[in-house]
């Protein structure tokens, strides 16, 4: 099964490893199983360990990941690479006129609401730091890093992980979108009424502590996968879905039937 296509710049770097730091989050042991059993049911399909899709530094990978806001990975990825044309570095961006990035970025969904909150964010990490560069986050622990920089208005929890993860710091973050976050809240590991930004502390302490980037990453990468090509928003092929038996939902749409698993 294909993964979603990235706009890589440069190869991976080998880099040292840092554990998470996080506040406990009490978890159900049950839940905790449950995730594990999803991970390892997923996985075969999905082919994990499943290469990154990115490989840019921590800035620009959080500028694609603002891009990538309720968009298309083609749409996010050619926005992407319309402002690498048109600016080599970032400080281009940070000093152009917010329409020339609006009509860099057109097609993008809300380009209008997108291009001055780009330049918003790295004015504040250039305040922040005295220089346009997110280098420095990996040494700092993981949630060091996501609260500094969740602390820029306009960059919420899934960003954070996403620029700590799919980035060339490769640190242990797990990223939920709306496709993981589906898959998880119809297989019960988060409540009906859990939004995805505050799903994101549940669904990473029902992994183990030391799983490693590669790992967590795989578990983002496989439930949204799932999620896009099986438990679909509208009419989810509950049919041949492998979680069916792990799935209170799909057993409530099946009438309770068994596990689907594939070959």
């Amino acid at each position: 099964m294909p993964i979603a296509s990235g706009h890589d710049l440069a190869g991976p770097r080998p880099r040292r490893t840092r554990p998470a730091k996080s506040a406990a989050t009490a978890v159900d042991p049950a839940l905790s199983d449950k995730a594990l059993a999803i991970h390892a049911r997923l996985c075969p399909v999905y082919g994990c360990p499943i290469p990154y899709f990115h490989s840019l530094d921590p800035l620009s990978e959080l500028v694609s990941s603002l891009l990538s806001h309720r968009t298309r990975n083609a749409e996010s990825g050619r926005a992407f690479k319309a402002l690498r044309a048109r600016y080599p570095d970032w400080e281009g961006m940070l000093a152009a006129p917010v329409a020339e990035i609006e009509a860099a970025i057109a097609g993008v969904t809300w380009p209008e609401l997108k291009a001055p909150r780009l330049q918003a964010i790295l004015s504040a990490v250039k305040a922040r730091q005295g220089a346009l560069s997110l280098d420095f986050l990996e040494d700092m622990a993981v949630e060091e890093a996501r609260a500094w920089l969740e602390a820029i208005p306009g960059v919420g929890p899934k960003t954070s992980a996403a620029v700590l993860s799919f980035s060339l710091l490769r640190m242990p973050a797990l990223p939920v979108d709306s496709h993981h976050h589906r898959v998880a809240q119809r297989t019960g590991l988060i409540g009906p009424r859990v939004d995805v930004g505050p799903s994101h502390p549940i669904l990473r302490a029902q992994l183990p502590a030391d799983w490693s980037a590669q790992a967590l990453y795989d578990n983002h990468e496989v439930l949204m996968l799932h999620g896009q090509h099986v438990c679909h928003h509208r009419n989810p092929a509950c049919g041949r879905c492998v979680l069916l038996d792990l799935c209170p939902e799909g057993q409530a749409r099946t009438g309770g039937g068994g596990a689907i698993r594939e070959p």
